[in-house]
């Protein structure tokens, strides 16, 4: 864990106290900070002050005392409406920052050569964080990967000379942390997410765009026009910045093309590495993602061939186009992480005959934008609130049923997949929904979908990859 020593003996208030809420809470009570920490959830607020940490109603404090309000990254911090303690640390002058935020504080403190590479995005970037630290690590790199990937970010090693922090940044957390400078940030990409907490596309891109900007070199994909505009706007800032991309060919940066990575530079072109073969890396959006983490390690001076030779280790990212089983010719893919259309074109796109599961909690916009997919699907299974909705987008134009739920669709899709004499078939769950109409989140959806393959009648003819 790393200490919050930046506010040690400063009254300091925290409001949410979930995984990373209470791990800010714990590092800032070991930095020596003095934090009154409390939760509109009695069991979390419970579970605190049961580890001896100070919990009280935040709406009976002193707030002229207070030198910072800290924020969860799941607290409304503007839209729909800000959460009451962000009424009450505004209304008092008091900052609001998040665990990000502390943590940059904390590096430029202790260590501020420790390199950070800081990565958001909408889709990918879960992804390129896991990329990118895998090849830190097989250059024998001492690496710390966390923040919204998993583990919070105060809860890794702390900073000291050559330790490499790749971390993770949700729109969320870049809107709490003024001050995020990293080394090297990745913009992935821009599309429509998250409204409900920023109110406009125009505010959710310029959060995204604050990362990059406070970078040393900014990493930016450049597949989308409001992600291209900002790297140009970046540049006519002169700011360091490399164009990345997965589907366009560039005349300056690095992209990836027919399974190659290409550098473009000066008027000249090479190829820096193969993926081809990589079934972690199969797809243009993970050629995207490949070029960010290239373009990354490049920034920090590591020699192109080093990089090239630790892509074909890459495991994949757990639930993430991830082949969890084979039997015969079907692959069995475990995209559960895919919450959004957007996220879902990326996997529909890297597979050519397709037995689909999609449903969820529907988001914006639903899946009317995946009709250039609807070719290779074969037939698609939904489950969950969006089933009906789903349907009829579907109507007339692609075979659907409603299993309901996904142990059903796995076993329907299974069925009907066997009669398929395709060369290569993909059982996809990739739903373009949230989980929590069903499952707490997309991990547990995606454990759901693992547990319904390893029950289905041949699983003992069923090969398991991850």
């Amino acid at each position: 864990m790393i200490p919050v020593t930046t506010f040690e003996n400063v009254n300091v208030a925290l409001f949410g106290l979930g995984g990373s809420g209470l791990a800010t809470a714990r590092a800032l009570k070991l930095g020596g900070a003095n934090v009154v920490c409390f939760d509109d959830n009695e069991d979390r607020v419970e579970q605190a002050a049961g580890e001896g940490l100070d919990t009280r109603d935040l709406r009976e404090l002193d707030w002229s005392g207070i030198a910072a309000l800290v924020l969860a990254p799941g607290v409304p911090l503007t839209h729909p409406v800000p959460h009451w303690s962000v009424d009450l640390a505004r209304e008092a002058g008091v900052e609001i920052v998040g665990d990000v935020e502390l943590f940059c504080r904390e590096r430029r403190k202790i260590c501020p050569d420790a390199p950070l590479i800081a990565i958001t995005g909408t889709n990918g970037k879960s992804t390129t964080t896991a990329l990118i630290g895998h090849l830190l690590r097989e250059l024998g790199l001492d690496v710390q990967v966390g923040g919204n990937i998993g583990t919070p970010v105060l809860e890794l090693e702390p900073p000291q000379p050559g330790r490499h922090y790749v971390i993770e940044c949700s729109s969320y957390q870049i809107d709490l942390s003024p001050t995020l400078d990293p080394t090297v940030g990745l913009l992935m990409n821009l599309s429509p997410d998250h409204l409900d907490r920023h109110g406009t596309i125009e505010n959710y891109a310029a959060i995204k765009e604050r990362l990059v900007a406070g970078a040393k070199v900014a990493v930016v994909g450049v597949d989308d026009q409001m992600s291209s505009s900002i790297a140009d706007r970046l540049e006519l800032a002169r700011k360091p910045v490399c164009r990345i991309a997965g589907e366009h060919e560039l005349t300056s940066g690095i992209y990836a093309r027919h399974g190659r990575l290409i550098e473009a530079r000066d008027g000249s072109q090479s190829e820096v590495a193969l993926l081809g073969g990589i079934d972690s890396l199969r797809g243009d959006h993970n050629g995207q993602n490949a070029a960010a983490a290239f373009a990354a390690l490049r920034a920090l001076e590591i020699p192109a061939g080093r990089i090239a030779a630790a892509f074909t280790s890459f495991p994949g990212l757990h639930h993430r186009m991830e082949v969890v089983a084979k039997q015969g010719r079907v692959l069995f893919i475990n995209d559960s992480k895919a919450t959004n259309a957007d996220a879902a074109a990326r996997a529909l796109a890297s597979f050519e005959r397709i037995y689909w599961i999609a449903g969820g909690r529907a988001k914006a916009g639903g899946i009317s934008s995946l009709d250039e997919y609807f070719p290779k699907i074969a037939k698609t299974f939904l489950i969950g609130e969006a089933a009906e909705d789903f349907a009829g987008t579907l109507e007339g134009r692609v075979p659907y049923k409603i299993s309901g739920t996904l142990q059903q669709a796995v076993a329907d899709a299974t069925c009907e997949a066997a009669e398929d004499g395709a060369e290569e078939i993909a059982i996809l769950l990739s739903p373009a929904c949230a989980s929590f109409d069903q499952y707490r989140n997309f991990e547990l959806r995606g454990a759901a979908f693992v547990d319904a393959v390893r029950a289905l009648p041949d699983a003992g003819n069923t090969q398991e990859v991850a």
